[in-house]
């Protein structure tokens, strides 16, 4: 049987710093200065994807693993059609609907009732079909109360609950999923990986996955491809390529662990995230049972009272170990005030074995529920420590948390 998407031997440049003025005039400026001298100023040319290659059958639920930066999101926009390969072909037979950013072909002052026939519209699907999904559409949403709204005074949860209803239930043979069900609570995302569950055995619609939740891709794909600095590693069987993703080498002794790239100053974002021992100096390395100091520096706008910022901590796996809030409800209010923030998650001890785990942080900003900014995830380790004067140091693969105990005859 022929597939459903084969793709062969795709690559995507892109050119740094010669292109990309913000107007015509500052284009027009740049090759003008350029005529009075000896040669233009040498362009970067950056790789994104590399000679990619590899095809999914009907039916199948494909995974894209990968740490930030491999290429993951560019493949999927390749075969979205929302950009072309610089070399290569891609080969697809059927409709595709693409899930991947938050509200997609959604127009801002439209409602979300007219938004469901735009975006329907926008994948290819005719009046017909969406008048008869649209009950369905509305009600996996769970928006029915807003359905006439304008989307501008949504959250980023509302559009994700929008935006995946509407994929999900219009009659296209391929479904394409990037990170955005992050934005949305649990529930909504047990819901959908659910719905995708279900359309691929009962509908035998294809499935691409792209998820740092990597329990999520054990239990919902049949298959897997790992992408590395553009390069395709592996591809096969799920737990093979997850194995390959974990065993990957990683800079993790650094006092900054993650660094986001930069935003606009009129958005909220985060900036990065460093390690602090208990006299608030920089610390490389992490041990069982250390003083931690989690700094978290992000950018505010404007002032802003009652903002929120978490803090989790998770298995490679993506099982979470750790979910902290400085919340109202955790009796701690931050104000935001405009420009650089920063706000400390203190550790006393860190119960964790010795091992590797998965760090990252979210800003709560009123009217949106999760704001998730570039890296979500960076790769720590604990190393080893012999707590108890055992000779035997507590590691990961016996037991996580290594408690502080004792033991006594009664």
């Amino acid at each position: 049987m022929p597939p459903v998407i084969a793709v062969e031997n795709i690559s995507k440049s892109y050119r740094l710093g010669s292109i990309g003025g913000s107007s015509f005039r500052e284009e027009f400026s740049k090759g003008w200065k350029n005529l009075f001298r000896h040669s233009a100023p040498p362009a970067q040319e950056f790789w994104a994807l590399k000679e990619i290659h590899f095809s999914i059958q009907e039916g199948e639920i494909l995974g894209i693993v990968g740490r930030n930066g491999a290429g993951k999101s560019t493949l999927l926009k390749i075969l979205s059609r929302v950009t072309a390969p610089t070399s290569g072909v891609v080969k697809i037979k059927g409709r595709i609907a693409s899930l991947l950013e938050v509200g997609t072909g959604f127009h801002p002052e439209l409602s979300g009732r007219d938004n469901i026939f735009l975006n329907g519209a926008i994948l290819g699907m005719s009046k017909a079909e969406i008048r008869r999904k649209f009950d369905e559409i509305v009600a996996f949403s769970e928006i029915s109360d807003f359905i006439d709204t304008p989307v501008k005074r949504y959250s980023s949860g509302m559009y994700v609950r929008l935006a995946f209803a509407v994929a999900a239930h219009l009659e296209s043979e391929i479904l394409i999923v990037d990170e955005v069900l992050a934005v949305g609570d649990a529930q909504f995302q047990k819901k959908c990986l659910g719905k995708i569950g279900e359309i691929t055995s009962k509908e035998k619609r294809t499935v691409l996955f792209v998820s740092h939740h990597l329990e999520s891709v054990r239990k919902l794909c049949n298959t897997a491809l790992l992408l590395q600095n553009g390069k395709l590693i592996t591809h096969g069987t799920v737990d093979q390529v997850l194995q390959t993703f974990l065993n990957e080498p990683t800079e993790t002794h650094s006092s900054t662990f993650i660094r986001y790239p930069e935003k606009p100053l009129d958005q909220f974002h985060l900036q990065k995230i460093e390690l602090l021992d208990e006299q608030g100096e920089l610390k490389r390395t992490l041990q069982t049972w250390d003083y931690v100091r989690f700094r978290i520096t992000f950018h505010s706008p404007r002032p802003l009272k009652s903002g929120a910022v978490n803090f989790h901590l998770n298995t490679p796996s993506g099982t979470r170990l750790l979910l902290a809030s400085n919340s109202p409800e955790q009796s701690f209010t931050l104000n935001y005030r405009e420009g650089t923030n920063q706000i400390d998650c203190v550790l006393s001890k860190l119960m964790l074995a010795a091992g590797h785990y998965l760090i990252g942080a979210s800003l709560a900003v009123p009217n949106i529920e999760c704001l998730y900014d570039g890296v979500d995830h960076a790769l720590i380790e604990v190393q080893s420590k012999d707590i108890y004067d055992s000779g035997l140091a507590p590691h990961s693969h016996r037991a996580l948390i290594p408690m502080d105990c004792h033991w006594e005859l009664p």
